[in-house]
C-alpha cells in the first residue's frame, strides 16, 4: 500500500485528547484528527467529536458500514478504513460526507464496487480501493461523480478485466495506481479515456502490457512498472512503444531481469527520443553482464540513470560493459547506490564525457578501486565533466589517497565522502581538485583534519567526527558544519575570514564570548544548540545581547550548570544577585561594613565603650579575688581617691590632719604608697582592698579623671557586693549633678543614696569638717595606744 500524505503522519505526532466508548480509547489531536486504529472495533464509534475532520479506523474488525454510522461526522475530510473485514457497504453510507477529500477502503473483502457509494463526494481527491475481492469495476462508470479526484488506486490479485467505461468521467489524474497483475482482458482505449494521467504505476503481466502502454504513452509523464519479471528479449517488446511518448521518466521497481532481457532492454532504451530518466529500484539482475549486444551509435534522449538497491547475486563475476561505452557519452547524471559496486573500469569512466553528477554511495568501493575508477594509475581522464561526486558509505580508508585519486578531475566542485572509515589512518597533507568548493567529511571518525583541506573550499561538513581542535586555514570558507564532535570552544584558532554560517551543535562547549566572535568578522548565523552551557551571569547577558545571530534561539539553548538552572533555556535562567553582581555586592558589603565599624567606633566614643571595656577587665580581675579579706591584711584606715589637680589640698591639708590627729589614722595615697613598677590598676585594687574606707574627694577635676572613675567603680563593687559601707564622699567644691558625665553613673547613684561631707567655705566650720571626717574614717573600735604598743 502506498504511504499516506505526509501531513497526516505529522498529525499523529500531535495527539492530545482521548475519547472512549466501551473501554476503547481514540485519541484526538488539536487538528481534530482521531486515531481509532488497531482497537478491535467491530463498528464505527458513535461518540466521537462531531467537529472531527480526520478519522483512522484501520486495522480493526469492521465488517459492514450502515447508512447511519457516518452521518454524525459530516465535517470529515479524511477517512481511513484500510485493513478491516469490510464486505458490505450500504448504498448511502457516504452521502453525508460532502467535505470528504480522502477515502481509503484498501485491503478489505469487498466483492464488488458500487458507484452509488461515491455519489455526492464532489470534493474527493484521493481514493484507494486496492486489495479487495472485486474482479472488475462493474458495468456502470464507477468514478463519473468524482470531478475533483486526482489520486486513484484500484486493482488486486483477483482483478481480471478492464472495460472501456471504467474510467469514463475521469478528466485528469495526478497519480494512477493499477494492480492488475492477473489481468486477462483489456479493452483498447480504456486508460486513454483519461485525458492526463501524470504518474502511472502498473503492476501487470507482460501479455497485455503493450496495449496498456499504447493507451497511456501520450498522457503519462512518469511510468512505473513494478512487480514484473522481464526474462526474454520478447518481454521488452512493449517498451518499444515509448519511442514516441510524453513519458519522461521510466522506472522498473521490484522487477526481475536477466542478461538477455537487460541486453534487449538497453537496445530499446537506446532508441528513445523523449524519455530522459531511466530508473531501476529494488530489483534483481541474474547474470554477469556477458549478454550485452553491441549498440549502434544512436542519439538517445536518456540523460539520467538511477539504480538503487539492485541485487546482483554474482556481482563479483560481473564483467565490463564495454559494448555500451558509446551509449553513455550523453549521460549527464548517474546514481547507483546500494548495489555493491566495487569498480568502474577506467575506459568506462572515460566514456562519460558529459556526466556532471555521479552518485556511487552505499557501495563497496575501496581506495585502490577508486583510484582504478578515476584512472589514477592510467594517466587520469575519468569523468571529465563531473561537478558533483558522492562516494559516501563505501569502504574508503585513506583520505590522502582519495584526494589524490580525485585531484585531476577538472570540473569537480562537490565531493561527498561521508560515512567512510578515515579515522583509523593518520590524515596528512592532501591534494584536491583545483575548483573544489563543497566537501562533506561527516561521520568518518576523523581525529585531525587541519592539514588535509583545500583552501578553495566554500562549504565544509566535518560533523560527527572525533575532532577536539580545528585550526585550518580556509580563506574562502563561507559555511562550516562541525557538529557532534569534541570541541570545547569555537574554532577561534582557525583562519576563516569569510565564514558566514557556523553550525557547531552537540559539542562540549561551555560558553563563548565577544572575543571569540570577533575572530569571524563576517559571521551572520551561528547554530550552537545542544551544548553543555555553564550559565554564568556574564554569559547569559552576552548571549542575549548577541542572540540575533543564533539559530534556534531561545528554546534550543539550554543551561547545563549551575544546578539551580540546569535544564532551563538560557533565556529563562534567573541567577542569584550575588552570582551576577559579585563585585558590586562585595563593594557594597565592604562599604556597609566600614559604615557599621565607623558607627560602632562613634558609639564607642560617645558611650565610652573603650573605657567600659577597660573597666570590665579590671572588674573581672577583682571578681577572681576573694570578696572578703582577713583583718590582718588591712593596712590602712582609708584610701584617698582624688584628682591630681586636687593633690595640693589632699596632700597638704587632708593627709596631715588625718595622720597627725589623735588618734592618728593610716591613709593610702598613690604617690606615696603605690608599689613602683606594678600595674596601676593592680595598685588601685590592692590599695582599696587593704583599706577599711575609701575617701572620694569630689570636684570638677575628679569627674574628669579616668583613674578616679576606676577607683569609684571598685568602691561601688565592694559597697554592693560585700554589703559594707566603704565609700565616703568628700565634696571639695559644689558639683551640679547635671554636669557629671553619664559614664559616672555610679557616682550619681552614690550621691543619691549616701550622705557626703562637704568642705566648708568658712574657716570657723573647718574644725567641724575635720572632726566629722575623722569620725567617718576611724574604725568603730580603734585600738588604744597601749594595746597597739
Amino acid at each position: 500500500m502506498a504511504p499516506y500524505p505526509l501531513n497526516f503522519f505529522l498529525i499523529f505526532l500531535l495527539m492530545e485528547t482521548t475519547y472512549s466508548e466501551d473501554g476503547v480509547d481514540c485519541p484526538c489531536n488539536h487538528m481534530d484528527f482521531c486515531d481509532c486504529s488497531s482497537h478491535h472495533l467491530t463498528s464505527i464509534p458513535s461518540t466521537l467529536p462531531r467537529q472531527m475532520k480526520g478519522l483512522d479506523l484501520s486495522n480493526n474488525l469492521i465488517q459492514t458500514i450502515s447508512d447511519d454510522e457516518l452521518k454524525p461526522y459530516e465535517n470529515l475530510r479524511v477517512l481511513w478504513l484500510t485493513r478491516n473485514e469490510i464486505h458490505t457497504i450500504s448504498r448511502n453510507c457516504f452521502q453525508s460526507l460532502n467535505n470528504l477529500e480522502e477515502l481509503d477502503l484498501s485491503y478489505n473483502k469487498l466483492p464488488s464496487l458500487s458507484p452509488t457509494w461515491f455519489a455526492g463526494l464532489e470534493k474527493l481527491r484521493h481514493l484507494n480501493l486496492l486489495g479487495n475481492h472485486y474482479t472488475t469495476l462493474g458495468e456502470t462508470p464507477m468514478f463519473s461523480t468524482l470531478p475533483a479526484m486526482r489520486n486513484l488506486k484500484v486493482g488486486n490479485t483477483h482483478f481480471v478485466a478492464l472495460h472501456k467505461q471504467d474510467f469514463v468521467g475521469v478528466q485528469s489524474l495526478d497519480k494512477l495506481y493499477l494492480n492488475i497483475s492477473q489481468l486477462k482482458q483489456y479493452t483498447n482505449g480504456t486508460i486513454r479515456s483519461i485525458g492526463h494521467t501524470g504518474h502511472v504505476t502498473i503492476a501487470t503481466n507482460l501479455t497485455l502490457l503493450p496495449e496498456i502502454i499504447h493507451d497511456l504513452k501520450h498522457s503519462a509523464n512518469y511510468l512505473e512498472i513494478k512487480d514484473t519479471s522481464i526474462t526474454t528479449s520478447q518481454d521488452a517488446y512493449a517498451l518499444t512503444l515509448l519511442n514516441d511518448t510524453t513519458v519522461k521518466t521510466l522506472m522498473f521497481k521490484n522487477c526481475f531481469l536477466t542478461d538477455i532481457s537487460l541486453g534487449s532492454l538497453l537496445q530499446v532504451i537506446h532508441t528513445y527520443k523523449n524519455v530522459t530518466t531511466l530508473a531501476l529500484e529494488d530489483s534483481t539482475l541474474m547474470g554477469t553482464g556477458q549478454e550485452i549486444p553491441p549498440l549502434e551509435d544512436e542519439n538517445s534522449s536518456i540523460s539520467t540513470i538511477i539504480i538503487k538497491n539492485l541485487e546482483i547475486p554474482k556481482y563479483f563475476l560481473f564483467t565490463d560493459f564495454h559494448d555500451i561505452y558509446q551509449m553513455v557519452r550523453a549521460i549527464k547524471s548517474v546514481t547507483c547506490t546500494g548495489s555493491k559496486v566495487f569498480l568502474m573500469p577506467c575506459k568506462f569512466s572515460r566514456s562519460f564525457m558529459m556526466m556532471e553528477y555521479l552518485d556511487l554511495s552505499g557501495n563497496v568501493l575501496t581506495d585502490l578501486f577508486l583510484q582504478g575508477s578515476t584512472c589514477y594509475t592510467e594517466g587520469f581522464g575519468a569523468w571529465p565533466s563531473v561537478r558533483t561526486l558522492n562516494v559516501s558509505r563505501n569502504l574508503l580508508s585513506s583520505l590522502p589517497a582519495v584526494s589524490k585519486a580525485l585531484a585531476h578531475i577538472p570540473s569537480l566542485t562537490y565531493i561527498d565522502l561521508s560515512q567512510n572509515l578515515f579515522g583509523d589512518n593518520p590524515v596528512t597533507s592532501c591534494i584536491w581538485p583545483a575548483n573544489l568548493k563543497f566537501l562533506n567529511l561527516s561521520d568518518c571518525k576523523i581525529k585531525l583534519i587541519d592539514n588535509c583541506l583545500s583552501d578553495t573550499l566554500e562549504v565544509l561538513d566535518v560533523s560527527a567526527n572525533n575532532l577536539e581542535t580545528f585550526s585550518a586555514h580556509l580563506p574562502n570558507l563561507k559555511e562550516l558544519y562541525i557538529s557532534d564532535n569534541r570541541l570545547t570552544m569555537l574554532p577561534v584558532k582557525a583562519d576563516l575570514p569569510r565564514l558566514a554560517l557556523l553550525v557547531i551543535r552537540k559539542n562540549r562547549i561551555n560558553d563563548f564570548w565577544s572575543s571569540d566572535l570577533r575572530r569571524f568578522v563576517n559571521l551572520t548565523k551561528l547554530d550552537a544548540t545542544e551544548n553543555n552551557y555553564f550559565c554564568s551571569c556574564q554569559f547569559v547577558d552576552f548571549v542575549e545581547q548577541n542572540s540575533i545571530i543564533l539559530v534556534g534561539w531561545p528554546e534550543k539553548y539550554i543551561c547545563d550548570s549551575p544546578p539551580s538552572v540546569r535544564g532551563k533555556p538560557i533565556h529563562d535562567a534567573h541567577l542569584p544577585l550575588l552570582m551576577c553582581h559579585k563585585t558590586l555586592v562585595v563593594t557594597l558589603s565592604c562599604i556597609v561594613l566600614i559604615l557599621v565599624i565607623a558607627v560602632i567606633v562613634w558609639l564607642c566614643h560617645c558611650l565610652h565603650c573603650v573605657w567600659y571595656a577597660k573597666m570590665t577587665w579590671a572588674w573581672l580581675k577583682v571578681k577572681r579575688k576573694p570578696l572578703k579579706v582577713l583583718e590582718k591584711e588591712i593596712c590602712f584606715d582609708a584610701f584617698i581617691s582624688y584628682s591630681e589637680r586636687d593633690s595640693e589640698w589632699v596632700e597638704n591639708m587632708m593627709v596631715p590632719q588625718l595622720e597627725n590627729g589623735n588618734p592618728p589614722l593610716r591613709v593610702c595615697i598613690h604617690k606615696r604608697d603605690f608599689v613602683p613598677g606594678k600595674w596601676i590598676i593592680d595598685n588601685i585594687i590592692d590599695a582599696m582592698e587593704k583599706s577599711r574606707k575609701t575617701l572620694f574627694i569630689l570636684s570638677e577635676h575628679f569627674v574628669q579623671s579616668e583613674w578616679c572613675k576606676y577607683e569609684l567603680e571598685f568602691s561601688h563593687f565592694r559597697l554592693f557586693d560585700e554589703n559594707n559601707d566603704t565609700a565616703i564622699l568628700v565634696l571639695l567644691e559644689p558639683i551640679e549633678k547635671s554636669t557629671i558625665p553619664k559614664r559616672f553613673c555610679k557616682l550619681r547613684k552614690l550621691m543619691n543614696t549616701k550622705t557626703y561631707i562637704e568642705w566648708p567655705s568658712e574657716d570657723e566650720e573647718q574644725n567641724d569638717f575635720w572632726a566629722n571626717l575623722k569620725t567617718a574614717v576611724q574604725p568603730d573600735e580603734y585600738p588604744d595606744e597601749d594595746q597597739e604598743a
